[in-house]
C-alpha cells in the first residue's frame, strides 16, 4: 500500500476499508488490495479505522499493519527504472515540490478520490496523483500506478511469447523475448513517459470526476 507522510507520524491514503458492501469493486479489491485491516484493538490514536473506506489519516504504525516501510523514487533514470523487475517501486514522472504534494493530500483527504478501484484507481494511483498531479485522460487505458503497468505488461509479454513459440522452440530465446517485451510494456506504460496523461489541479479533480476534469484540460491544450 501507498500513502503521503504528512508529518507527526501520520500518513494520508486511500483505501477499500472492510465496510464496503459486496458487489462493490472486485475480490482482490477487498481482500488484498486494501489499506486498512480489521483489528481487535483498535489505535489509540486512530481508532477503529478497519470500515473506513476512501481517503483516510492513520498514524504510521497503522498504515504499515506490521508491513516493512519502503520509498517510492520519483523522477529516477530509465536504466534504474528498468533495473527494477517489479512495479511499484519508482517512476519516470519527477515529483512536485512538497507544499504541492501536502495540499493534494489535505484537498482529497476532505474530497475523496473516487471509487476504489485495483487496476484503475488503486492507493499508488493515489499516491502518484498526490505527488505528481497527473491524471489519465483515457478511460481505456490502465492506470497510473507501476503494479498496474507490470501486470500489463507482464500479460502482453506472455502472449508475444505465445505467439513467438508457434515457430520457434527454444525455450532460451523465448525466456529472453519474454523478459525483453516486459521491459518494453512496463517502460511505455510508465506514466512519466505516457503520451495521454495531463496535469489536472486538486481543485478541478474534486470538482468532478477524474476522467471528465483529465479530458477537458486535455482538449484544452
Amino acid at each position: 500500500m501507498d500513502g503521503i507522510y504528512v508529518g507527526d507520524g501520520m500518513v494520508i491514503h486511500f483505501t477499500r476499508g472492510a465496510g464496503q458492501e459486496i458487489g462493490t469493486g472486485t475480490v482482490l479489491d477487498r481482500k488484498i488490495f486494501s489499506s486498512s485491516h480489521p483489528s481487535d484493538n483498535p489505535c489509540p490514536k486512530c481508532g477503529d479505522q478497519s470500515r473506513l473506506d476512501g481517503v483516510i489519516q492513520s498514524c504510521i504504525d497503522c498504515f504499515l499493519s506490521d508491513g516493512d516501510l519502503y520509498r517510492f523514487e520519483y523522477g529516477v533514470s530509465p536504466a534504474i527504472f528498468l533495473a527494477e523487475a517489479r512495479g511499484g517501486t519508482c517512476t519516470l514522472a519527477a515529483s512536485d515540490a512538497p507544499e504541492d504534494v501536502l495540499h493534494r493530500a489535505s484537498v482529497l483527504l476532505k474530497n475523496g478520490f473516487g471509487g476504489y478501484h485495483i487496476f484503475k484507481n488503486n492507493c499508488e494511483d493515489f499516491a502518484i496523483y498526490c505527488k505528481t498531479g497527473l491524471l489519465i485522460s483515457k478511460s481505456i487505458s490502465v492506470g497510473r500506478s507501476g503494479q498496474a503497468g507490470s501486470l500489463y505488461a507482464a500479460a502482453k509479454a506472455i502472449d508475444v511469447s505465445i505467439d513467438i513459440s508457434s515457430s520457434i522452440a527454444n525455450f532460451s530465446f523465448l525466456t529472453a523475448a519474454g523478459c525483453g517485451m516486459y521491459c518494453i510494456y512496463r517502460f511505455v506504460s510508465d506514466i512519466g513517459i505516457r503520451r495521454d496523461v495531463t496535469k489536472v489541479p486538486v481543485e478541478r479533480l474534486v470538482s468532478g470526476s477524474s476522467l471528465e476534469v483529465a479530458a477537458d484540460v486535455s482538449k484544452e491544450k
